[in-house]
């Protein structure tokens, strides 16, 4: 009897295959589909037991989507999947996610825009660069200050982390209600009210589904404190973009730190704003670099095999998504 095959239908490169290989062992065959010929890709397809993909859209054809029907795991390898057709592929094929696989660096990330924007670092930086020198002005310390996190899974645990080092209490909404990372409080999506009422900092880290598209609009911004810190790390369609704009205008101690945008390169293919956030003194902003630290890749390639190897080995695999999470 031959041991199972995970089969790679994305380039990757010969330390990310050591890393591949050295998490799956022996468990199964390693096949990957850039190394087959045209001829061969059907016959490999059909041998897998699981799919290791990084975008199904460009790693495989039309008719070759049909030959991964019967497979046990469909495994990305980035966490956020929503510029994906996932309609397209057999309703009957489990997906999972990379979910947190780089949640550390994005944490770090959220740490430091809300620094930056607590202790008044671009603003300042401005001032000096005029000649204005502002010693007493006040800025503002994160410890005892809430921190409120929608979205509690790996970026919103690993953010909590960090946060909490800071002397700050915990808030956290995710959809069961309840985790296993300490928190202050922790509620349900339809509880996002609380939480925006009561947090200092809130950290946008929920992925982009039917559920928490436009979930963020001008009754909620409206909710939150008069000098909140609002930090997005997920996807900006989250949030509504006209909404967040005209609230940034009218509350100027308010400030927003938008590492996801609305029109972005990588999911379609072009950078744009339809309001000029860049201009405003309260937006701090990067281009979804968050995740972009060197030698990470190697951890996310280590994190989606890992779940490869629990469905190969028969285990229940992490991260899997529902049909509202297949947005296009």
């Amino acid at each position: 009897m031959r041991p199972p095959t995970l089969v790679v239908v994305f380039d990757v490169d010969s330390v990310g295959r050591r890393v591949v290989r050295e998490t799956i062992g022996e468990t199964a065959d390693i096949l990957y589909l850039t190394d087959v010929p045209a001829a061969e890709r059907a016959a490999v397809l059909r041998r897998a037991d699981v799919i290791f993909a990084q975008n199904t859209a460009k790693d495989l054809t039309t008719d070759e989507l049909s030959l991964i029907r019967m497979v046990r795991l469909l495994q990305f390898y980035t966490a956020g999947v929503d510029f994906i057709p996932l309609q397209a592929l057999p309703a009957e094929c489990p997906i999972a996610t990379n979910g947190g696989a780089f949640a550390e660096p994005m944490a770090a990330h959220a740490l430091a825009m809300t620094f930056a924007a607590a202790k008044r670092l671009f603003i300042e930086h401005h001032h000096l660069a005029h000649g204005a020198f502002h010693q007493f002005t006040s800025n503002r310390m994160l410890c005892g200050r809430v921190c409120g996190i929608f979205g509690f899974g790996g970026v919103g645990v690993a953010t909590a982390r960090l946060m909490r080092a800071m002397g700050m209490p915990i808030h956290a909404i995710n959809r069961r209600g309840h985790s296993a990372e300490p928190t202050d409080w922790i509620g349900t999506p339809e509880q996002l009210d609380v939480l925006l009422r009561a947090a200092d900092v809130v950290v946008i880290a929920a992925p982009l589904t039917r559920a928490t598209l436009g979930r963020i609009g001008a009754r909620e911004l409206a909710l939150m404190k008069e000098d909140a810190i609002l930090v997005n790390l997920a996807r900006g369609e989250i949030i509504e973009e006209g909404a967040l704009f005209a609230h940034l205008q009218r509350h100027p101690a308010c400030t927003a730190c938008l590492d996801a945008w609305w029109v972005e390169p990588v999911r379609h293919g072009a950078f744009r704003m339809q309001y000029p956030f860049l201009e405003l003194p309260n937006v701090i902003g990067s281009p979804h670099n968050s995740a972009s630290v060197g030698g990470w890749h190697q951890v996310a390639l280590r994190r989606a095999a890992a779940n490869c190897r629990r469905a190969l080995t028969g285990e229940a695999p992490q991260g899997l998504i529902g049909p509202d999470e297949r947005l296009r």
